[in-house]
């Protein structure tokens, strides 16, 4: 083979990539963050020698991390999920009364997909609005919708829809999420009309979706706690326990414990 055959038998260098009109093309298919990334991930591809299919794989995966990261953040906004609280800095050992393993299977979310109720009960600063906030944060990382009230808050929204039948009000934040969180019932009584619209919301969502509670009372004081009415308790709690979870927790307080450390550091 003479020398022109060979230099014509060898393979043409590949073209010059035009990466431009490749980032466009990328962001008319809506692929904003692959298209934000491209130039790195070709650099990165040349440098470790990846052919077409891994590079394909690095820009999709580029992509679906930073949608997931954009839908987490937006459904964390909308849930008014307090932040800051996670299972990871839940101080289980000041707990023992929490069983990590038990936290650890909730946080699966498998009882919101089931759409199974969760009570925390405990006295005041034990921890259950950490975990309940934990657990939230969870579910919307599993992808599940998710909205937190504070008894008070949730109350009034529901006090301005009182006449209103709960069919119109299924689009409602308190109606339609996945999970619905209620913290901190049980400090102030309910009025006999503020105990029948609890009951009207734990009805609708009954098979609907899951409702996470975190109470200071015991289920065996909430007839008191709903204006003395022990027929309407019994409903309440009979649609809330039929498929549920419970965690009684007990222990002491954590608030106690850092103004022990104060006092104690001020002597």
């Amino acid at each position: 083979m003479s020398r022109a055959q060979a230099v014509e038998a060898l393979p043409a260098p590949p073209a010059r990539v035009d990466l431009d009109r490749l980032r466009h093309r990328l962001e008319r298919l809506g692929l904003s963050f692959a298209a934000e990334r491209l130039a790195d991930v070709l650099t990165d591809a040349v440098k470790h020698d990846r052919g077409g299919p891994g590079l394909v794989e690095a820009l999709l995966d580029i992509e679906l991390d930073r949608r997931e990261e954009r839908r987490v953040t937006k459904a964390l906004q909308l849930s008014a999920l307090p932040t800051g609280q996670t299972i990871a800095n839940f101080d289980f050992a000041f707990q023992p009364s929490v069983q990590r393993s038990k936290i650890e299977t909730l946080a699966t979310c498998a009882w919101v997909r089931e759409k199974h109720s969760l009570l925390i009960l405990g006295p005041p600063g034990v921890g259950k609005t950490h975990l309940a906030v934990a657990l939230g944060s969870k579910a919307v990382q599993c992808g599940f919708s998710v909205a937190f009230y504070r008894l008070d808050e949730l109350l009034h929204v529901m006090r301005t829809h009182a006449d209103v039948p709960p069919k119109q009000l299924r689009r409602q934040k308190y109606m339609k999420p996945a999970l619905l969180i209620i913290d901190e019932v049980g400090f102030q009584p309910f009025t006999r009309e503020d105990a029948s619209l609890f009951f009207r919301l734990v009805s609708y969502r009954y098979g609907r979706g899951s409702i996470l509670i975190t109470s200071n009372k015991s289920v065996r004081d909430w007839p008191e706690m709903l204006a003395g009415d022990e027929v309407l308790t019994a409903a309440i709690l009979d649609r809330l326990l039929h498929a549920s979870h419970v965690l009684n927790i007990r222990g002491r307080s954590y608030r106690l414990k850092d103004l022990d450390a104060s006092l104690r550091a001020q002597g």
